[in-house]
């Protein structure tokens, strides 16, 4: 029964009511976290910018875009009314817009019904939908993968065929890049 009657008195009932406003804040914060890493970068309708495009966050394009490259290191989004003249590189890229040049998704590239690309596309993952307009080549191997597959079967090739080998050192040489230009 005491424990019952140190919960009636007033001074406890104040510290509970404030032990509890205070939990609260920590999951706030937890979602102001959640949330600041899902920050989206926007050029808006009616924003032009010439010149590359670099981003730490998720960047949305309902703008024009002209220069070389327009980068993000999380996701790419051309809207429909967006439109891009360069090469565009981050991990999940989507477009319903209009892209003329390059693209690069280290995880995936969407073309939606609306989108209009003309370009190569260099991702593991492609999806165009149906009504999409597409010119341009597909290259749905990995970089890294497929330079390892070029080494593995040039060891097995070299110890079975003289002729293998030499066959092997010139496709060696291009990936040294022995000429900077």
């Amino acid at each position: 029964m005491a424990m019952f009657e140190k919960h009636k008195s007033g001074k406890q009932d104040s510290l509970s009511p404030q032990e509890s406003k205070v939990t609260p804040p920590a999951p706030s914060m937890g979602a102001t976290t959640a949330s600041a890493a899902s920050k989206v970068a926007m050029i808006g309708q009616g924003i032009s910018v010439s010149g590359d495009v670099t981003a730490n966050s998720n960047l949305k394009v309902e703008g024009l875009i002209e220069g070389r490259s327009v980068q993000s290191s999380q996701d790419v989004e051309v809207s429909e009314m967006g439109k891009v003249t360069a090469n565009v590189m981050a991990k999940v890229v989507k477009i319903a817009g209009e892209v003329s040049g390059d693209i690069a998704g280290s995880e995936k590239v969407m073309i939606s019904r609306t989108g209009r690309v003309q370009g190569n596309i260099v991702s593991p993952r492609v999806q165009l939908e149906d009504g999409a307009v597409f010119r341009g080549s597909i290259d749905m191997n990995p970089a890294t993968p497929a330079a390892e597959k070029k080494d593995a079967p040039a060891a097995p090739a070299a110890s079975g065929k003289s002729k293998a080998a030499p066959a092997g050192s010139p496709r060696k040489e291009p990936n040294l890049t022995l000429k900077s230009g």
